[in-house]
């Protein structure tokens, strides 16, 4: 069943989206060769209750960390670990959710770890860019399917692939709500977008091929040719006319500055 929120909830979502959105500002600030992904997420854990929220990746599932951070060729849930220590070069997709006043955020970045090669950086712009792609397409009266062309067409067309077992979703009092939100499909396919439905927009996108693995921890999935994958998605809104971002980047960017990621 697909639930469609009032203005109030969605004001609710946002501020969840809030907490998300500088959560993950928090780890920019940290993320450098030498930091551990377990630091990262004890940092998170530790920003969202001081801010009034609850990590709701903390136990979902069973999921034992309160972000997931999957470095280079891991796609998504790679588990925080003090084993798992930041190099130069690497990048890391912090996913990170947070439940406040009855309502979920949801949110990802990925960035980058010192210098990073120019191949692994047009992977992530183009990432970055189709999630806005795919935005674009998220107004009353289109379709699931048109979000999920507009990602896979614009990815494609520059030489990268579109991960197909995982998809966004809908978003609201579950983390995880229908209905799924692929980032590839054709025109005017699936569910008619209607207003009040909250959804989470997720690209993960390969620079080499689409399959990917699962590992034996029940979480961590990476590219089967062990290629770099970034990771960028928002939580949004559909509003009538147009595609209201309840998440942001905004505070990222500020802490990166002339940085791209």
């Amino acid at each position: 069943m697909i639930y469609l929120k009032s203005d109030e909830e969605i004001e609710l979502l946002r501020n969840s989206n809030l907490i998300v959105a500088k959560t993950l500002a928090e780890l920019a600030k940290i993320i450098a060769p030498g930091v551990t992904t377990l630091q990262l997420d004890k940092r998170a854990e530790e920003f969202i209750r001081d801010n009034g929220g609850v990590p709701n990746f903390l136990g979902y599932g069973g999921f034992p960390g309160s972000i997931c951070t999957s470095v280079n060729d891991e796609v998504v849930h790679g588990i925080p670990s003090d084993k798992v220590v930041l190099k130069e070069g690497d990048i890391v997709s912090v996913d990170c959710g947070v439940l406040k006043d009855g309502f979920n955020g949801d949110s990802a970045y990925t960035f980058c770890v010192g210098e990073v090669d120019p191949d692994t950086i047009s992977l992530l712009r183009t990432t970055k860019e189709s999630l806005y792609k795919g935005i674009e397409q998220a107004v009353e009266g289109k379709r699931i399917g048109d979000i999920g062309f507009a990602v896979q067409s614009y990815c494609e067309e520059r030489g990268y692939s579109v991960v197909r077992e995982m998809v966004g979703h809908g978003v609201g009092r579950s983390l995880h709500e229908a209905p799924e939100v692929p980032n590839y499909g054709k025109r005017g396919n699936g569910i008619t977008l209607k207003s009040g439905m909250t959804i989470a927009i997720e690209p993960m996108i390969n620079l080499g091929t689409h399959r990917i693995i699962f590992e034996s921890d029940g979480w961590t999935t990476r590219t089967a040719d062990r290629k770099p994958s970034a990771h960028f998605e928002h939580s949004v809104a559909i509003r009538g006319g147009r595609a209201d971002i309840l998440s942001s980047f905004e505070f990222i960017e500020q802490v990166l500055g002339e940085r791209e990621f």
